[in-house]
């Protein structure tokens, strides 16, 4: 266990400077809930109309009604991101981004993105995007990312960010589900010196669906493109003679700020619904308490604004907080393995959150990467995406923290909007590997599979008990499976889909996805997803895909294949056919690490796939298989364990 030095506290407006006050605070938030959120809100946020109704709703009702925090209030986000820091610190730097090339810098200041939100605000409303619409951005990490986001929200529109390496099908899927009008994209992306096509991504999923009216393209690289007349425009073009003052849509508390689709075990994305007044509470309360942020600090959070990590802690969180937020175009091994330390040492980053994926990475590379430089103004290191190893842990805190810094291992989902099990930085003992203890607000419970409730140490379903202002308030288009999704393993309960330790002190242990999620590199996926699309080739008969630990990316990807043709093996054009379709179809992250090709599936008498059997063969723990004898057919297991591996 590591103490928090008593110097990091210096200097700290945190209300949780201690466990004493976590008990205080966290004991207040689950006893008085609207109270507490109503406090915590009002004086947080900057509220047209304040509201003075906590929440309606609760989740054993929920397949009726939809849980709503303060909805007789009316806000838009935007003017406690934006326009109340005019007020108060004008030039100070709002945005902080570093592109592809270390010298390529920017410093926005809070006016002038202000200035530019309000400017492609009135461009947004000139080309028709009004209350309510909701417009794909497709980005590449570059400022006007940000503002897309930001400009979408202050009309009363819906934005729903695609990560900039999804591929066309996947763009398509989610602006036919959405009914998007608009899409935001740029020419090319930059990431490692290498171009990504995004403009030409963009043009293939549009002419695969209908109802896209107009497409943005922002010029980054100046690359070669095709531009459609009468749907397509520059975004210089469009903001060009736009006024830069814009009043922001003032809307119910409820109303959808944007749609984040995420990854589920059926394979079709869930388009996960987030508001305006919860979502911004929610993500501005957590920002400031587990980062322990204060006035002066840089804040650098590295992940891309194409997952709910970069909506919450690198623009809506921070931005509300009034911080400089630092936005990174670039890969952590770009130029080299020293490019994260370099940009500490140039920016004089206080506090830095990444993914265990990249710690391990560099952690790889060696310690001379990090210790050639400065790194002295860290005060705070996070990581976020998956479950990190204490290995890793102790190479972040030791090598990275110099043995100075805290850690705040941060769980949480897309679904709950911002973090719900952390260490607070300036009051948690931490221990490497455990994301410690729920956030005031956040009352988990561990139930076993019959739906039991465990006491004490145990390992169990990770549930939450009570609605919170950040959660999503339902999959859009589809209240049906956001209930049976979240709501149906535990009647009453949030189910969040992960297992849990908990041990004597209280600490939570995340132990991975339950369901067949896999987790790669803190992008998640769904198995179906990849099931469906490699059953597609022509050679194959049936398929089953599972995850296994990998040391690097957490869990990596395994295939079995059943052939059509008995007499047909593995082949690399096989492999290299399957990947390339799950690329196309999933994005340039969808990569299956290894292919076994098996006579048949541990299927039951049911018909029903054994799933736990392949994962525990890809796992490399063959011997506790558990019990087979309701298998079909028990002598495929032999085949499967005998079975090699490409």
């Amino acid at each position: 266990m590591h103490i928090v030095p008593d110097r990091v506290k210096q200097g700290s407006t945190n209300i949780i400077q201690n466990m004493d006050d976590w008990r205080r605070v966290h004991l207040s938030s689950m006893s008085d809930p609207d109270t507490f959120w109503l406090g915590i809100t009002n004086e947080l946020i900057d509220w047209q109309t304040p509201p003075t109704e906590g929440l309606v709703g609760a989740f054993h009702s929920i397949a009726d009604n939809q849980v709503s925090w303060f909805a007789d209030g009316k806000l838009n986000a935007t003017i406690s991101c934006l326009d109340r820091h005019l007020l108060t610190h004008p030039e100070k730097t709002a945005i902080l981004w570093e592109g592809d090339e270390p010298d390529d810098v920017r410093a926005i200041s809070y006016r002038q993105l202000h200035s530019d939100v309000c400017r492609f605000s009135n461009a947004l409303s000139s080309i028709g995007v009004g209350l309510g619409d909701r417009v794909i951005i497709y980005m590449g990490m570059v400022p006007e990312a940000a503002v897309a986001m930001l400009a979408c929200a202050r009309i009363g529109a819906i934005h729903s960010v695609v990560f900039g390496g999804f591929s066309a099908e996947s763009i398509a899927n989610r602006i036919e589900d959405s009914r998007a009008k608009v899409v935001i994209t740029m020419d090319e992306g930059l990431r490692g010196s290498r171009k990504i096509p995004l403009k030409n991504t963009v043009d293939e999923a549009v002419q695969s669906v209908s109802g896209i009216e107009t497409v943005v393209v922002l010029k980054r690289t100046g690359g070669e493109i095709s531009m459609t007349e009468g749907r397509d425009i520059w975004w210089h073009d469009i903001c060009q003679n736009m006024d830069d003052s814009h009043e922001a849509v003032i809307v119910p508390a409820e109303h959808p700020l944007f749609i984040l689709y995420t990854s589920g075990s059926t394979g079709k994305p869930k388009g996960e619904v987030h508001v305006h007044g919860g979502y911004i509470t929610y993500t501005a309360f957590t920002h400031k308490t587990v980062f322990d942020l204060r006035e002066d600090d840089v804040y650098a959070c590295v992940a891309d604004v194409g997952w709910i990590t970069g909506h919450s802690y690198i623009v809506y969180g921070p931005l509300a907080n009034g911080a400089t937020t630092f936005m990174f175009e670039s890969t952590p091994l770009y130029p080299d393995a020293g490019r994260y330390w370099d940009m500490v040492e140039r920016h004089k980053i206080n506090i830095f959150y990444t993914a265990p994926t990249a710690i391990r990475a560099l952690a790889a590379k060696g310690d001379n990467f990090v210790e050639k430089y400065d790194l002295s103004s860290l005060r705070v290191l996070g990581t976020v995406g998956e479950p990190i190893n204490p290995e890793a842990w102790d190479w972040y805190y030791d090598v990275v923290g110099g043995g100075r810094c805290t850690i705040v291992d941060t769980w949480w989902q897309t679904e709950t909007g911002g973090i719900s099990i952390s260490p607070i930085a300036p009051a948690t003992p931490v221990i490497g590997g455990s994301a410690t203890l729920p956030m005031p607000g956040i009352s988990t419970a561990l139930y076993n599979a019959e739906g039991q409730r465990l006491i004490g140490p145990a390992e169990g379903l990770l549930c939450i008990e009570h609605p919170w202002p950040g959660i999503t308030r339902t999959i859009w288009g589809d209240h049906e499976r956001f209930v049976n999704t979240y709501f149906s393993t535990i009647p009453g309960l949030y189910f969040t889909g992960d297992g849990c330790r908990r041990d004597e002190m209280g600490y939570h242990w995340i132990t991975g996805r339950v369901d067949d999620v896999i987790n790669v590199s803190g992008h998640r996926m769904g198995t179906a997803e990849f099931e469906a699309i490699i059953i597609e080739d022509e050679a194959i008969a049936e398929a089953a895909v599972v995850g296994f630990p990998h040391e690097i990316k957490g869990q990596g990807v395994q295939a079995y294949l059943i052939m059509k043709n008995p007499s047909e093996t593995y082949s690399e054009d096989l492999a290299k056919r399957l990947n390339l379709m799950c690329r196309k179809s999933i994005g340039a992250h969808a990569k299956v690490d290894y292919f076994c090709v098996i006579p048949g599936l541990p299927k039951t008498r049911s018909g029903k796939v054994m799933r736990r059997i392949l994962r525990k063969v890809a796992e490399g723990d063959p011997s506790n298989l558990g019990d087979i004898s309701t298998l079909a057919d028990p002598s495929v297991v032999e085949a499967i364990l005998t079975s090699k591996r490409y």
